[in-house]
């Protein structure tokens, strides 16, 4: 089951009793996932969903808050083999016309998908608006691969209405048009985050706060691994340089010709290619620091540069 169906199942299995709340849910999922014909021949609400806790869901809702009852029927996606489709149907023209006049879905005669300010008056209720949109419309990538949480609706007026009804609790939704489709997205793991606290899906935020954490101390290692890395391989290229400078002076004057100071640090760079500046002056005695030493080897690189040969 995919990360977005568990965030799903979650949800639907909610409980709440304030007429309210459930009036806003319901609105959100029908708003954003409902397709809807009135016309003189055919009058109806239709809702398509793969997830089985969501058409449960929207059944029970429509009967606890109409007192109506939507067919519903089940079938094999053509697309997906073993994935079942379900669709839930309103057929009613009085029951479909008592949903959209509560929903406020009508203005006038015409149809109008949006948010209608009288559903939201609350804060649990605007939580229940965007809830139910998620549950519609909504869908979230599985965080071990990216973050990524987006509705979409068909209809302009509604990605706005949604846009600002995030943002009233502090979150900067990103919109983009896909074919003739309005998405509404979150690709920041903090705005997910709050995201799933404002809609009560606390296991959902919980299991993406562990996979947070994970990742982060995965990119601690990888980052502290690099760094070890880098250092490693630029000391390691130091030293050969070091090494070529002192054969140089070898070859040419002979390290006893140089000062005392310098004669040890050139003998224990060639004796120990591998070791770092640290080791290199600990090795002397008495001990110095690993400016020391690199400062000596500075002396020894000028007058290899010198040399001929």
């Amino acid at each position: 089951m995919s990360f977005s169906s568990k965030t799903k199942n979650e949800l639907c299995h909610m409980e709440d009793h304030t007429t309210c709340c459930l009036l806003a849910e319901l609105a959100g999922i029908i708003c954003f996932a409902a397709i809807i014909k009135d016309t003189e021949s055919e009058s109806t609400l239709k809702i398509n969903t793969e997830n089985a806790s969501v058409a449960r869901r929207i059944f029970a809702l429509i009967k606890q808050v109409f007192g109506v009852h939507t067919v519903l029927t089940i079938r094999n996606a053509k697309t997906k083999k073993g994935i079942h489709q379900y669709n839930l149907v309103l057929d009613s023209k009085e029951s479909l016309y008592t949903v959209l006049d509560s929903l406020k879905l009508l203005d006038g005669k015409l149809l109008r998908f949006r948010i209608h300010n009288s559903l939201i008056q609350r804060t649990c209720c605007r939580k229940a608006m965007i809830r139910g949109a998620f549950l519609g419309g909504g869908s979230i990538t599985d965080p071990e691969s990216t973050y990524h949480l987006e509705i979409v609706t068909h209809h302009l007026l509604l990605s706005k209405n949604l846009t600002d009804l995030l943002q009233s609790f502090g979150l900067e939704a990103k919109y983009i048009l896909r074919k003739s489709n309005h998405v509404i997205y979150f690709k920041d793991s903090e705005a997910i985050v709050d995201f799933l606290r404002i809609i009560s899906a606390s296991h959902a935020l919980m299991a993406l706060e562990n996979i947070r954490i994970l990742k982060e101390m995965r990119n601690n290692v990888n980052r502290i691994v690099n760094c070890e890395t880098a250092n490693l391989e630029k000391t390691i290229n130091a030293s050969f340089v070091q090494i070529d400078g002192i054969k140089k002076i070898q070859r040419t004057i002979g390290i006893d010709k140089l000062p005392k100071n310098l004669q040890e640090i050139a003998r224990l760079r060639l004796a120990y290619t591998d070791e770092t500046l640290k080791e290199l002056g600990e090795m002397l005695n008495p001990p110095i620091g690993k400016s020391g030493v690199n400062h000596r080897l500075r002396k020894l690189m000028a007058i290899a540069d010198c040399l001929e040969g």
